[in-house]
């Protein structure tokens, strides 16, 4: 059996930057532990697999697709940046006719549409809630050293820890960051927390634009020590920082050493869009 499989840097307009994701287009339906042996092969933070919904479907005309997101370890029930790489796939490798795709998923129906050189994706928005510091002080020393926090919150939604650095601090402070996935492991005692989120408000001295904030993400216990640029880790950023700046409209850098863009809309329903380039930097077969 061969299936046709990409690799694709999301939210980055240039090769070898941004999040690179696998994305497989099934003709057929895989047996269940194919999908996570597959994922483990291609060992990048998330493989996607888009499967029709219909045996009559088509990845050139169908408009709606089943959509699922797998670690090395584990199926995730949202990732941003592979939803992206997949939507890439469908309306630039295969030509796909419409200008609006919907994904059938875990987390209900995302839709992503194009926007001239961007695709646009409609996702959840996720609020944090103020965490007692003393309850996760082990995970947040470990996550940020001796930095000043100015406030740390949790999504129980995303299970995600959210630690917002001092506003004294600039990007390269958190760029410069050593962060040891092991010890995140190790700090975590709530058993509650599957990802951290560090976070750092923008200091508007972006290299082509402003940005009003910051961000790096870890997921060990998704077998993902760190995210390079993550979707879903920004449906709880998103809402966290417009409560914190005021706005409705941003724009994001997360500051992994590949490094991506986002443009970020919250929406009158609630939900919000997220905006992201994207480079398709390998076409080929997977034989199983």
């Amino acid at each position: 059996m061969e299936i046709s499989i990409f690799t694709v840097d999301a939210f980055t307009e240039q090769p070898f930057h941004g999040n690179p994701a696998a994305v497989c287009l099934l003709e057929d339906k895989l047996e269940e532990n194919q999908h996570q042996k597959i994922a483990n092969e291609m060992n990048l933070s998330e493989t996607a697999f888009i499967r029709k919904l219909n045996p009559t479907d088509d990845f050139t005309k169908s408009s709606r697709f089943g959509l699922r997101w797998f670690t090395p370890t584990s199926e995730v029930p949202l990732c941003g940046h592979a939803t992206l790489a997949s939507a890439a796939v469908l309306f630039h490798a295969k030509k796909n006719v419409n200008s609006t795709l919907t994904f059938i998923t875990l987390s209900g129906e995302l839709i992503a549409r194009q926007a001239e050189d961007h695709i646009i994706l409609d996702l959840p928005l996720y609020f944090t809630h103020p965490q007692d510091v003393k309850e996760v002080e082990e995970l947040v020393k470990a996550a940020v050293g001796d930095k000043s926090v100015q406030d740390v919150r949790y999504s129980p939604d995303t299970k995600k820890l959210l630690i917002r650095l001092s506003d004294a601090y600039e990007r390269a402070d958190l760029e410069k960051l050593k962060v040891n996935a092991e010890n995140l492991l190790l700090a975590e005692k709530t058993g509650r927390i599957k990802g951290v989120i560090i976070t750092l408000k923008g200091d508007g001295r972006g290299k082509q634009e402003s940005y009003d904030f910051y961000s790096r993400y870890f997921a060990p216990w998704y077998g993902v020590s760190e995210d390079p640029v993550t979707g879903a880790a920004h449906t709880v950023l998103s809402s966290y920082w417009s409560q914190q700046l005021g706005k409705k409209k941003m724009c994001a850098f997360q500051c992994s050493a590949r490094g991506g863009r986002l443009k970020i809309s919250l929406r009158q329903d609630g939900r919000v869009d997220l905006g992201g380039q994207s480079s398709i930097v390998l076409k080929g077969f997977l034989s199983i």
